[in-house]
């Protein structure tokens, strides 16, 4: 692969990536993939909870269709929607790079804690004889 292929291959997935963050940072989108997590559905019954137009959702639903999170079959008019989980696990692997800085964030919290809160002295321990006959 030259170096202008890998560099095109590069942004393809910036831009991929950029569409499925842009789809997930909406409530209304992210519920719709939650209920589609239970299976397929009408767009109109994607609808249905929202107080709002179904030509809005169908809006909201286009764009999880071109950041490739859903997929659509038409039969006439009537649309059934299915969820497609592979861009998300693409946003996972690429959010899960920084994991190593919240990694080191809790480390530090748990240092911190046992700094200020050490366990008691003799915590953990089984009593004495003398102690448990007294």
């Amino acid at each position: 692969m030259t170096t202008a292929e890998r560099q095109g291959a590069s942004e393809d997935t910036e831009a991929d990536l950029d569409r499925i963050f842009f789809a997930l940072s909406d409530p209304v989108r992210r519920a719709i993939l939650q209920r589609l997590d239970q299976g397929p559905a009408l767009v109109s019954d994607l609808a249905e909870p929202f107080a709002m137009s179904l030509q809005a959702v169908s809006r909201h639903i286009q764009v999880l269709v071109r950041a490739g999170l859903v997929s659509q079959e038409r039969t006439g008019r009537i649309a059934r929607c299915s969820l497609e989980a592979g861009p998300i696990y693409a946003a996972a692997v690429w959010l899960n790079r920084y994991t190593k800085y919240w990694q080191t964030q809790f480390e530090t919290l748990a240092a911190l804690v046992i700094d200020l809160d050490p366990p008691a002295k003799g915590a953990g321990r089984q009593p004495t004889k003398k102690e448990r006959q007294s």
